[in-house]
């Protein structure tokens, strides 16, 4: 059985041996731009925000309703797109999979309580 943990960083690390080992962090995404997305790649940056509001835009889905969706307060996606905050740990790594199967996880949270 494969045994996987989330780090505070976002990353997916695979525990094998008492040893930890990271996911390929870029995997083929159908219909995805050739260029790595930021959430989905590494660390933080500053160009991490516009790819928020991308990707809320390509979910087509206003501020309100994504923050619904995500279950988060309205004010933590703005943060998100203003770059005043960058979204971490499992924020990250839900938005990581949103960009390569938004239809799945927005699917899987529909119904399922909020916060």
């Amino acid at each position: 059985m494969q045994r996987l943990r989330l780090k505070a960083d976002g990353r997916i690390v695979e525990i094998r041996d008492g040893r930890e080992f990271p996911l390929a962090p870029l995997m083929p995404v159908a219909n995805a731009s050739s260029a790595p997305d930021p959430l989905i790649a590494g660390p933080a940056t500053a160009a991490t925000e516009p790819e928020v509001r991308s990707l809320r835009r390509r979910a087509g889905l206003t501020q309100v309703e994504f923050a619904a969706r995500l279950g988060v307060p309205v004010e933590t996606i703005r943060n998100w797109e203003q770059g005043k905050r960058m979204p971490r740990g499992p924020a990250r790594a839900l938005l990581a999979v949103i960009a390569r199967a938004p239809e799945t996880v927005f699917a899987a949270l529909d119904g399922y309580p909020a916060g």
